[in-house]
Order: C-alpha cells, then sequence, then structure tokens
C-alpha cells in the first residue's frame, strides 16, 4: 500500500513539475514574442499594421539572404518557413523564394493571424498560433 501512494505521490509531482516548466517556457516565449512585438509596432500604437509586418519581413529576409543574391533557398531558410510554405510562395518554382514571394507570404500570414479582421495584429494575436507563424517569418 506504501508502495503505490508513493508511486503516485511521485506521478502527481512530476506531473506538476512538468506543468510548470512547460508554462515557463511558454511565458519565456511570450516574453520574447513581446519584445520582437514591440520592435516591429514602429508607431507604438500596441499592433502591427501590414506595412509593419512587411518592414519586418524585408529585414528578416535580408539576414536569411546570406549570399545576397536576392533570393532565399530551403538552405537559407533556416527553419523560419516550412516546406510547405516554401512552396506555395515559390510561385515561379525555381527553387527559390525572391523578397516580392517572401513579402505576399508576410501578408498571407498576417490575414491568417488578423483573426478579428481588423486590419491589425494585436500581441495577444500574435500569440496564436497563425501569429507565431508569422512571427516566424519576422523574427
Amino acid at each position: 500500500m506504501m508502495t503505490i501512494t508513493r508511486k503516485l505521490t511521485a506521478a502527481v509531482t512530476m506531473i506538476g513539475i512538468v506543468g510548470l516548466v512547460g508554462m515557463a517556457g511558454a511565458q519565456a516565449a511570450s516574453a520574447s514574442t513581446g519584445a520582437d512585438f514591440k520592435t516591429w509596432d514602429t508607431d507604438h500604437d500596441g499592433t502591427l499594421d501590414l506595412t509593419e509586418a512587411k518592414k519586418a519581413g524585408e529585414a528578416k529576409f535580408d539576414r536569411l539572404d546570406s549570399d545576397h543574391d536576392g533570393t532565399i533557398d530551403k538552405k537559407e531558410s533556416m527553419g523560419a518557413i516550412s516546406k510547405a510554405s516554401f512552396a506555395k510562395a515559390d510561385v515561379d518554382k525555381d527553387g527559390t523564394v525572391d523578397k516580392s514571394e517572401y513579402l505576399n507570404l508576410v501578408q498571407a500570414h498576417f490575414n491568417a493571424a488578423d483573426t478579428d479582421h481588423d486590419g491589425t495584429v494585436s500581441e495577444s494575436e500574435l500569440n496564436t498560433p497563425a501569429g507565431k507563424s508569422l512571427a516566424r517569418l519576422l523574427k
């Protein structure tokens, strides 16, 4: 009987620890996104509009374009773009994404993250799955 109680106590303790670690990770990710959000929100109105998102997207594209040829390939994208998104963005099917294609992808992700359809993305919208996808294209 004592062994079952100890095992149960240990299991409950581990569940609590895992939950706390998960919450801390989520808070850290949110804090990181929050710092980035403040940088991207250049007019400091508490939201990102499409112009601000595209400006951040341009800067991200420039960082990813390591060989400075005006395009990024799958290797250069370094996980910022999923395979499916890369294929969607590469409209001319040349195996690369140019800045225009990248910014069209940013716009598509921006529209998906704008869940209330007000033309802006709030910090809470940026913390949704669609918003996190947008953030990967900007960060």
